[in-house]
């Protein structure tokens, strides 16, 4: 591996949120989101000392990655909250029927669930049609083509995934809200940027600095498919063969299921990669991040003023405290 870049490489980093950032330092995390009268609430909470899972190389990637979609999930739904999003939405008739019915406490709860269900439903069905359907339509190319064309089985389905998530996210990114998130997300990055580059945190710094940067969310997910490309690539999964399942449809969700156990490993290696990219420049690390860093001219757009004053609000108190080294 050849030398680290000579700039500073920081273990800050954070998500884009609804008309807010949330940031993790060392020690501390916080957000920072944009209320409707202007002034920006900002939240700090102390991180929990890291275990021996969240260090372990490979180990540490799926970890890391459930801790944080589970807390970037929460802040999301508080930013939702203190945004103001959605509060000048009419009262529809069912609104009303559900509080004359049940009470406004209990209708309430009963209408949290049910947005939790058809939330947790309409993920299943995301993740049906992003595993499944790759694999549900090689098998009828290889029943069309033949064996010959099994080879080719891992490929297909990778280059299908990444087709299906650029469709998805060029799709979200033209929702009114998700350009709004994209922005803070692109605020975000250049906020990170000006500290790495070790100036001041002004809005007038942060401006000009690059919007796209190697440790994001969005090249993590784009390594992620390829790795996973060459991982299948290398476990046999026949299920035809081992069992006689003839049925398309059927032998696809075998397939997916076989999978599933091998996410963790995929995951991990992937997380590797995405550290390596964010600590070292060199020839190999920006070839295996190209892809990803093209993809964040769809996730990240170029931010206002006031979307950088709310990151500077963000990142501020997660900055390193005297003694804390937060070097990647």
């Amino acid at each position: 591996m050849s030398k680290k870049d000579t700039g500073k490489k920081t273990t800050v980093g954070g998500q884009a949120l609804i008309e807010g950032i949330m940031m993790r330092g060392v020690s501390v995390a916080a957000m920072a989101v944009r209320k409707p009268d202007g002034d920006i609430y900002l939240e700090e909470w102390e991180l929990p000392e890291k275990k021996w899972y969240n260090k372990a190389p490979i180990i540490r990637g799926c970890f890391n990655f459930i801790q944080t979609l589970r807390e970037g999930y929460s802040c999301m739904n508080k930013s939702a909250e203190i945004s103001g999003i959605g509060d000048d939405e009419e009262e529809t008739a069912f609104d009303r029927w559900m509080v004359k019915t049940f009470g406004e406490k209990t209708a309430t709860k009963i209408v949290e669930g049910i947005a939790g269900i058809l939330t947790f439903l309409m993920i299943v069905a995301m993740l049906g049609i992003f595993l499944f359907l790759p694999s549900f339509l090689f098998g009828l190319i290889e029943r069309a083509a033949g064996d010959g064309a099994a080879i080719w089985k891992s490929a297909f389905e990778g280059v299908m995934k990444l087709l299906l998530f650029v469709a998805y996210m060029a799709i979200v990114a033209q929702m009114k809200t998700m350009k709004r998130v994209y922005e803070y997300h692109g605020a975000e990055h250049k906020t990170i940027a000006c500290y790495e580059a070790g100036k001041p945190l002004t809005v007038e710094n942060i401006k000009p600095m690059r919007r796209f940067h190697p440790r994001c969310g969005t090249s993590f997910i784009i390594i992620t498919l390829l790795v996973s490309i060459i991982v299948y690539s290398l476990i046999p999964i026949k299920p035809a063969e081992w069992w006689g399942i003839s049925n398309t449809a059927l032998a696809a969700l075998v397939r997916v299921g076989i999978k599933l156990p091998f996410l963790p490993i995929v995951v991990g290696i992937s997380y590797e990669l995405i550290r390596l990219a964010g600590r070292y420049s060199n020839i190999v690390t920006k070839i295996f991040s190209a892809p990803g860093m093209w993809m964040q001219r769809l996730t990240t757009r170029e931010p206002n003023a006031e979307q950088i004053e709310v990151a500077i609000a963000a990142v501020m108190p997660c900055l390193p405290k005297e003694g804390e080294d937060d070097n990647w």
